[in-house]
This record gives C-alpha cells, sequence and structure tokens, in this order.
C-alpha cells in the first residue's frame, strides 16, 4: 500500500472551498464547518487511489494498517484520522503490540494512545517501564494506565519493586492499590523513611494516595525537622491533610530558593494580569 497525505490532500480542498466560500461564514463558523468537512472528505472519492480515504485503509490488512501507521510516523506525514479510527474499528490489539517494541518515541505514543488500558497490551506496557528504553513522558503515560489497574498488577508490581527496578514508577503504581495489603503499606513506608530531600516529597505523596493513616505519625515526625525547604513541607503538609491530620505550626521560609522562586513568579503573575 502507498502512504498517502490525505491530511495535505484535505488542506488543498480545504483552501480551495474556503476561497470560494471566503464571505459566507465568520471565523467561529469556520471552526465548526471544518471537521465536518474532513469527515465528508473521508466519503470523498479520490482518483488517485481510485477510492475513498476510509474504503483505503478498510481494504488494508491488520499488518498492513500497523505498518502504514509506522510508516507515517517514521517518515514524518501527517497521520490521518481515517486510519486511526479503522485501526480502531478492528479492535485487533495483536497488530498494534509489536509497534511498542519500537524505540521510536512518537511510534511508541501512538500506539499506546491507541491500545489504551487493553490488557492485552499490559506485558509490553511493563516492559516499556522496565527496560529503561523509551523516555520519562512515555514512561509516565503507561504508569498511568497502570494506576488506574492497580490493583490487578499489584503482584508483578511489588516483586518488581523487590528486585530493585523502575522503583518510583512502582511505588506511584503501588500508591493506588485499592485492597489493602500490609506489605503495601510497609513498602511505601520504608521508601519514605529512607528517602532524601529530593524523594521525600513524591513519595509523602505516595502515602497520602494510599490512604493509611497509620503514616500519619512518620509524617509529622518528618515535617517537625526544620531543615527541610519549602518544597518538602508543602507536601508534607498536604500528605497530613489527606490523612485526615493536620499541622500548622508557623515555618520562616523567607530564605528558602524555592520559596522565593515561587514567590517571584506568582509576583509576576499578578503583575502581568493587572498590565492585561
Amino acid at each position: 500500500m502507498k502512504l498517502i497525505d490525505f491530511d495535505g490532500l484535505f488542506d488543498e480542498k480545504l483552501t480551495q472551498y474556503m476561497e470560494e466560500n471566503k464571505n459566507k461564514y465568520t471565523e467561529k463558523q469556520w471552526e465548526d464547518v471544518i471537521p465536518k468537512l474532513y469527515k465528508k472528505f473521508g466519503d470523498t472519492y479520490v482518483a488517485k487511489i481510485k477510492c475513498t480515504p476510509k474504503e483505503y485503509y478498510g481494504k488494508m490488512t491488520d499488518e498492513q494498517l500497523a505498518e502504514t501507521l509506522s510508516a507515517h510516523l517514521r517518515e514524518d506525514v501527517p497521520v490521518p484520522e481515517f486510519l486511526c479510527a479503522e485501526i480502531e474499528l478492528r479492535g485487533e490489539a495483536e497488530t498494534l503490540l509489536p509497534l511498542l517494541k519500537s524505540d521510536d518515541t512518537q511510534t511508541v505514543s501512538y500506539a499506546i494512545n491507541l491500545l489504551g488500558d487493553d490488557t492485552r497490551a499490559f506485558d509490553a506496557y511493563f516492559a516499556i517501564l522496565t527496560e529503561n528504553r523509551l523516555d520519562e513522558d512515555i514512561r509516565s503515560d503507561v504508569t498511568d494506565i497502570f494506576r488506574l489497574h492497580a490493583d490487578e498488577v499489584k503482584g508483578l508490581v511489588y516483586d518488581t519493586y523487590q528486585q530493585g527496578i523502575a522503583q518510583e514508577y512502582m511505588l506511584e503504581i503501588l500508591s493506588r492499590v485499592k485492597v489493602k495489603e500490609e506489605r503495601i503499606y510497609e513498602t511505601l513506608l520504608q521508601a519514605f523513611l529512607t528517602a532524601d530531600e529530593t524523594q521525600s516529597p513524591v513519595r509523602a505523596g505516595y502515602l497520602a494516595a494510599y490512604g493509611d493513616e497509620r503514616a500519619l505519625p512518620h509524617l509529622f515526625k518528618r515535617i517537625e525537622d526544620k531543615s527541610i525547604g519549602f518544597v518538602e513541607f508543602q507536601e508534607l503538609k498536604y500528605a497530613i491533610e489527606a490523612l485526615g491530620g493536620e499541622y500548622d505550626d508557623p515555618r520562616d521560609f523567607t530564605n528558602d530558593k524555592d520559596y522565593i522562586a515561587i514567590e517571584a513568579a506568582a509576583s509576576k503573575a499578578a503583575s502581568d494580569e493587572v498590565k492585561s
């Protein structure tokens, strides 16, 4: 199958249509008209391919659809919505799973968006987390999916954490487990207790997300340390409040670099708002 830039073809037709109807619609109306024209274009006969864009992809096998998507991304040709719609219509995860093994971030990202939380993709998703071959944005997208299915994958996640692999991602997923287990609480707690100053704010958040109020004494002990910075203090305070506690002791952060930066940004935003 030949790679076709349907979006480019549509843009050509759209430019012509807009020129012929430039006084027919307001700018706001065009925002509603263009998506309708694009949808209509999917059912429009294109002489170059002797069928409509929808029919062009409808004739492909599942494997050809996946390879075409990969080729669009590899060659930097815009991915038509008609191609994505056909892939979604088939619902054949197996055709997209090979794309998750790619080292190309954009290819993997597209595959994840199309596969979503299809459980057939979970093994490949887990490989993305543990192999450390893709950037943090992709791994965060996968983590977001597993957070919604934490109870289903908690056993594998727990074992992986114990092996010292991708531990921050594993902790984040474990923090979303709803059916409580002592081993998970202890894992989250020990991760917090052994955290350095850069890890502590995030790991306090994991305890807050897990929702076991037994963590409160440990959070209180940490927040009472006068050497902690503004960011860590704020995250600890949030975690304490999320677990039903309260901490109102005053603290002076006027010399804290993060506090100064945040205040400066807030002051600038307020100034810009007044000017506008």
